[in-house]
């Protein structure tokens, strides 16, 4: 099995500007049931090149659902039942380093998680598991978007660190210097939990945070402010869209499995003896965790 080719199902996160793509076929809407809840929006399911995409609508069409509010776990899980096996997400962030000034897109490969008000795990009380989490992103889709962004010449930073903030507030002038002498390099409020539960439920996970702003630290630019954002985030929709269509068929056929252990997340995570899962959480994470409940 190991050595078969298949040919993965590719999900996209983000704004509703990044559906439009030349080229998108057999398109439709579909509402996916989730027992953890209503997923932001309906999915589009369609087809490029032969690959297999879903869209989900991070915030829902028409931006009506803030970070704190989004239901993370029901979008991933709702995503694995979809049949997808990777996901790219997309995400407005602001810039702590000079040199990533806005516009540019940042293929985050780290993350330090400051949300507060969020349900961050699939697991629970009644099937406890601990998964890894010290190199959150699958490497496999970020060569592929660097390679993308490479041949559109998006200017494109491939790594770096991703601070993901509570909000729906921008930072304080004091947090934003605490988080850039931190190293970090690009603020955000989208990509956690999502990235950890993408973990947990063994989906190949990877970030592109367009950048859209200095935060409020800059001294030769104005104070965040939404109108300027929006700006940016216009100019941005476009270069997002062709980088979907560039990079997306570069993951057609692959191994079985992810050769970066994404598939695998789960292989000794569950601590849970098996006489003492609960059988109502062992259903209720049948999509995320099937394989190794299972026995697969």
């Amino acid at each position: 099995m190991a050595g078969t080719e298949i040919q993965p199902v590719i999900g996209i996160i983000g704004g509703s500007g990044v559906y439009d793509i030349d080229g998108l076929e057999n398109t439709r809407w579909e509402r996916i049931a989730s027992p953890f809840g209503d997923p932001s929006d309906a999915f589009l399911f369609g087809e490029l090149d032969g690959l297999g995409l879903v869209f989900l609508p991070r915030h829902g069409r028409g931006h009506k659902i803030p970070p704190s509010e989004l239901n993370f776990r029901a979008n991933i899980d709702a995503l694995k039942r979809a049949g997808v096996t990777e996901i790219i997400s997309l995400s407005a962030c602001g810039s702590f380093k000079e040199e990533l000034d806005p516009g540019t897109f940042v293929i985050a490969d780290q993350f330090i998680d400051r949300t507060f008000a969020r349900s961050k795990s699939f697991f629970g009380t009644g099937l406890v598991a601990h998964v890894g989490f010290g190199h959150p992103v699958c490497p496999r889709l970020g060569d592929a978007l660097e390679e993308g962004a490479k041949a559109l010449g998006i200017k494109t930073r491939r790594g770096g660190t991703y601070l993901a903030m509570e909000g729906p507030q921008f930072s304080s002038l004091a947090e934003s210097e605490l988080y850039r002498s931190w190293g970090c390099d690009v603020i955000g409020m989208t990509n956690m939990p999502e990235a950890k539960l993408a973990r947990e439920a063994e989906l190949c996970y990877a970030t592109v945070a367009m950048v859209t702003d200095f935060d409020c630290w800059h001294p030769d630019h104005d104070h965040v402010s939404v109108e300027a954002i929006i700006a940016v985030l216009l100019g941005n929709a476009d270069n997002a869209r062709a980088l979907v269509k560039e990079s997306a068929p570069k993951l057609a056929g692959r191994g079985a499995l992810c050769p970066a252990g994404c598939h695998t997340a789960l292989d000794n995570a569950i601590i849970t003896a098996p006489e003492a899962r609960d059988p109502a959480m062992a259903e209720k994470l049948s999509a995320v965790a099937g394989r190794v409940l299972n026995g697969g």
